[in-house]
This record gives C-alpha cells, sequence and structure tokens, in this order.
C-alpha cells in the first residue's frame, strides 16, 4: 500500500481562536476544490453557512457543484479559523473516503501547528478518526461527541471538542450537525 502524503499545507491565519483537525482529504478524484473539505458530498461549508449567514449554500456554486473557495479563506481568516488534518501520512485501507478504511502512519505535530497560533484555545476534531489521533498525541481521553475536555501543553490551556463528523456517511441530519458546531463557537465567542 502506499503511503499518501497530505496535499495541502495547514491553513493559519495569525488570528485564528481556534483549529479544527479532520482525519485527511479524499482522494482528489473526490474534489470540487483545491481546500480543505473538498468533497461536495461532504457538509462542513453548508454547516458553517447555516451557522454564519443562516444559509446552507452560502458558500456552494451549486450550478459547478463546488465550493467557492475564495470565499471560504476569506470567510476563516476573517473569523480566526485555522484548519488541517491530523494525520500528514496515511494509508488507505480501501480505494474510498473512509476514515474507517484509514491508517494513520505519520500524525500532525500539534504542538507544532499550536505554536504558530498564539491565539487559539482550542482544537475541534470532527471526526472519530481526528479525535483518536489527536487525543492519543496529546495523552488525553477523548470527550463524546458535541462536548469538550481541557488539556494543556507548553504550559497553556486548551479545549479538545470532538464535533461530529461532517460527512454525509455519519447518520446525523445536517442541522443537528449544525446545532452542536453552534455550541462551540457560541462557547469561544464566535459572533453568529
Amino acid at each position: 500500500m502506499q503511503i499518501e502524503q497530505h496535499p495541502l499545507q495547514p491553513f493559519l491565519p495569525s488570528n485564528a481562536r481556534l483549529l479544527m483537525l479532520g482525519s485527511f482529504p479524499p482522494q482528489r478524484k473526490r474534489w470540487s476544490i483545491d481546500f480543505y473539505y473538498p468533497n461536495w458530498n461532504n457538509d462542513m461549508w453548508r454547516i458553517m453557512g447555516c451557522l454564519f449567514h443562516a444559509d446552507k449554500n452560502y458558500f456552494c456554486d451549486n450550478t459547478r457543484k463546488a465550493f467557492r473557495k475564495e470565499c471560504l479563506v476569506s470567510f476563516l481568516t476573517q473569523q480566526g479559523i485555522a484548519i488541517y488534518d491530523a494525520a500528514t501520512e496515511v494509508k488507505r485501507l480501501q480505494d474510498n473516503a473512509s476514515d474507517k478504511f484509514l491508517e494513520v502512519v505519520t500524525p500532525t505535530s500539534i504542538q507544532a501547528l499550536l505554536a504558530q497560533l498564539p491565539a487559539c484555545r482550542a482544537i475541534a476534531t470532527t471526526g472519530e478518526k481526528a479525535t483518536e489521533t489527536v487525543c492519543t498525541q496529546l495523552s488525553i481521553q477523548p470527550p463524546k461527541v458535541g462536548q469538550s475536555v481541557p488539556f494543556t501543553l507548553q504550559g497553556k490551556n486548551y479545549r479538545l471538542y470532538r464535533m461530529p463528523s461532517s460527512s454525509r456517511a455519519y447518520p446525523l441530519a445536517l442541522e443537528k450537525k449544525a446545532a452542536a458546531y453552534r455550541i462551540l463557537f457560541q462557547e469561544l465567542g464566535y459572533n453568529l
């Protein structure tokens, strides 16, 4: 099995208060944009549209069945939300995008990412594989979905939020996923 290197650089706005970590991007054939959560069938950007703009299609170009990257970059920078993934190298055990069949070869250095984000006070993992990978590295117990736990790294206090996966394979309606993410953003002081 071939080892895949992460195809994107971390998106780390200097004002980021939150670092969102998924597991790893899907195969390129599933991308609608050259950015995070690129699969048209993934609901992350619809969740953000619901929460910050009261419109699930705010970041969507429905004609092209693609997300609007420039709009996303501007939004994330303005809001102070950093994005990367919990793994920098993986093996796909099956030819699909499922986290269930993803073997983490090299986890992302959480310490190195947070060192570049001086205003950051929280990490949100967006699925089970990302949560497992981060919790193993930080030597903490994973919170339940929709909840958080405190942790300390390099003398700074943070919270780790475990969020429901934005994948449509995760059996929860978009509105219920958005409700869980709403709590995260409200607790961190974002204006919704």
